[in-house]
């Protein structure tokens, strides 16, 4: 078997890996250090990723300030509670709230990729959850696009 090079992965890939690391971590219930996980990555898929690449910082802020990331999602969950959404779910809108907090990626990109990572991952429609409750984070943080803007061509998006 030979070693995943991680520079080679997709950005879609990227986030996935990063949501495997998050997913980890509250499994484990926030107990074992980040490196550790990481460490039982690289030996168990045979891939190097350094601890100081994006995707390794990314989920140590993630995790890190989940409880205020979760404050600013929660008050747009209207019918449903807080302990009631999955962990896949949790974790994503925590990831997506995170990207539109600190990151430059435009937020349709950002909700695209959610929904995808939700597609994937979540529940069987929880992808419309997902959708629903980021346009509202993105408006609430003023983060929504003008209709008016373009996306690249190879930009993939989410007609479901």
């Amino acid at each position: 078997m030979s070693s995943l090079d991680i520079e080679q992965l997709s950005q879609r890939d990227k986030r996935a890996l990063v949501f495997h690391l998050l997913y980890t971590a509250e499994a484990l219930e926030y107990q074992t250090p980040l490196v550790a996980i990481l460490a039982g990555y690289q030996h168990g898929f045979d891939c190097n990723i350094p601890d100081d690449s994006l995707m390794v910082k990314t989920a140590e802020a993630i995790i890190t300030q989940r409880d205020e990331l979760d404050k600013i999602y929660q008050p747009l969950l209207s019918n449903w509670r807080f302990d009631r959404l999955g962990v896949a779910t949790r974790l994503i809108l925590r990831f997506a709230t995170w990207e539109l907090l600190y990151s430059d990626v435009q937020s349709i990109i950002v909700i695209n990729e959610a929904i995808e990572l939700a597609k994937c991952f979540a529940e069987k429609d929880a992808y419309k959850f997902v959708n629903g409750i980021l346009d509202e984070v993105a408006k609430k943080l003023g983060r929504t696009p003008p209709m008016t803007q373009s996306l690249p061509s190879d930009t993939p998006i989410d007609v479901d």
